[in-house]
């Protein structure tokens, strides 16, 4: 799901909780040759690029920075 995929609602919780440098704790639900994604809310999932790691791990993530007008954001490994 890309950011902008993300409902509204979901959408405007997240950035009302969330700013860039927080750091989150994340659920990795998919991982691709150029990163992975990670699950760092309900319904919200971030790509986190050029990491090495596995489906289903825990791991911590930082906002680099988010775009609310059009529903992206960037993460990094914290």
């Amino acid at each position: 799901m890309s950011p902008t995929q993300i409902p509204l609602p979901v959408w405007q919780d997240f950035v009302a909780r969330h700013s860039a440098g927080g750091v989150l704790d994340g659920l990795v639900t998919q991982v691709l040759p150029f990163g992975a994604f990670v699950e760092v809310a309900d319904g919200v999932q971030g790509l986190l690029p050029r990491v090495a790691t596995e489906r289903g791990a825990r791991i911590a993530v930082k906002i680099d920075r988010i775009d609310v007008e059009n529903r992206r954001f960037s993460l990094v490994e914290a």
